[in-house]
């Protein structure tokens, strides 16, 4: 995690640029590029919708968010692609499970260390 999840994006564009949205995400995030997750939402459009970015991860401070965001979109303006909704879906720490257990200590992140116990 986190999970940047496009929707209305053609799936070659997505493949072929998804490292470097993986390396900057991964750069302004402050988190392992490993850690980095990409997916591609087939939605089927009732009504006219924008082209949208949702970021999954845990919550980081509102100037971190900002800049996370504008970077993303950035790099799409880069490629001629305007007017993208980007935004964040929080997860809780203590809701995040992984094999049924929830997730208690994120080495990569420093302000959940001390979290641990929650």
């Amino acid at each position: 995690m986190p999970y940047l999840r496009f929707k209305g994006f053609d799936e070659g564009f997505l493949r072929e640029n998804a490292p470097l949205f993986v390396d900057e995400f991964a750069r302004v995030a402050e988190v392992p590029r490993e850690k980095v997750k990409i997916e591609l939402i087939p939605a089927i459009q009732i009504t006219a919708t924008p082209r949208s970015l949702e970021i999954f991860m845990f919550p980081r401070e509102q100037r971190k968010h900002d800049l996370m965001a504008e970077t993303m979109d950035t790099l799409l303006n880069h490629f001629g692609i305007q007017d993208v909704h980007i935004f964040f879906i929080p997860l809780t720490q203590r809701l995040y499970y992984k094999e049924g257990q929830p997730l208690r200590h994120i080495s990569w992140l420093p302000e959940y260390r001390s979290n641990e116990n929650e």
